[in-house]
């Protein structure tokens, strides 16, 4: 099996529903995308309450033929307590290969195509059985309906437990100026040493760094301002060339409307940022010298 092979900026699509768009406009938000060279999408069953990935096949069946130059992620195994789960009763977890391998049907159907290529587990499950999920992903493998697979918001030995019985492409964690976790919890170590690439949700924090009246954001935003004056970029393109200076690799996912969004983003993967002005952002973070 190929390596996974995504784009160096991964568009995320969990508020298409929000953005009310008819079908002709969320197909030009993903031509546009890819016309950028922006062609991973990242989805899960349970976005806009089971709604996304429906939407989001709804319009790339305007024009079938643009399937073949994207890649499609999904997630699964949350169960939320809604009108379309009228079975579930409270929220869950379900890594069974029963739950696992309907979210996937589903999500072939909804997205309207023939294969994911990436699958994640969206959430550490306590009564994940290592070897059943496995095996589910290997059937799954093997009809040709997901490519590659993963985790989401595992911890590094959660990640190691189900990699051990299927080599996995990659975990999909929470890193921005103001979530170092991934850093220093050994999720970056791991990745390195599995190289495994992470992907990376919510880069700028969920919009926190520009709106969080704290004083690591205040440092942040100060010192972001200043480097980024200095480099001739924005604060925004900035911060993501920090996470992606990082030897691990990381993927990081945009979830923003606005095509110029994808511009500034992609602008990261051309910065040259400094050693100095990497360790100045992260103690602008922390508040600290390094020891």
């Amino acid at each position: 099996m190929d390596a996974l092979q995504l784009s160096p900026i991964v568009a995320g699509a969990w508020r298409l529903a929000s953005w009310d768009w008819t079908p002709q406009q969320r197909l030009a938000w993903i031509e546009g995308l890819a016309q950028r060279g922006l062609t991973s999408f990242d989805h899960a069953d349970i976005y806009g309450g089971y709604s996304v990935e429906g939407l989001f096949g709804e319009a790339l069946a305007l024009r079938p033929g643009l399937r073949d130059q994207l890649q499609l992620v999904s997630k699964c195994g949350i169960q939320l307590v809604s009108p379309a789960r009228p079975g579930n009763a409270i929220k869950h977890y379900d890594t069974s290969a029963a739950h696992v391998t309907a979210s996937v049907e589903q999500s072939l159907r909804a997205l309207r195509t023939d294969r994911l290529d990436l699958l994640l587990i969206h959430r550490p499950d306590h009564l994940m059985d290592a070897d059943e999920l496995a095996a589910c992903f290997e059937r799954l493998r093997r009809d040709g309906k997901v490519l590659h697979f993963g985790a989401s918001n595992f911890t590094p030995p959660q990640f190691e437990l189900l990699h051990s019985r299927i080599a996995l492409a990659t975990n999909q964690v929470e890193c921005s100026l103001l979530h170092l976790d991934a850093l220093d919890d050994g999720t970056f170590d791991q990745a390195q040493r599995l190289r495994c690439r992470p992907m990376i949700w919510s880069p700028l924090a969920g919009g926190r760094l520009y709106s969080e009246d704290s004083p690591a954001a205040h440092r942040v935003r100060w010192v972001l301002g200043e480097i980024s004056a200095r480099l001739g970029c924005t604060p925004t393109t900035l911060a993501l060339a920090w996470l992606l200076r990082h030897p691990a690799r990381p993927w990081p996912l945009i979830g923003s409307r606005r095509l110029e969004a994808a511009d500034e983003a992609l602008a990261a993967t051309r910065l040259d940022l400094s050693r100095q002005d990497w360790y100045r952002l992260w103690s602008a973070s922390t508040g600290r010298e390094v020891a």
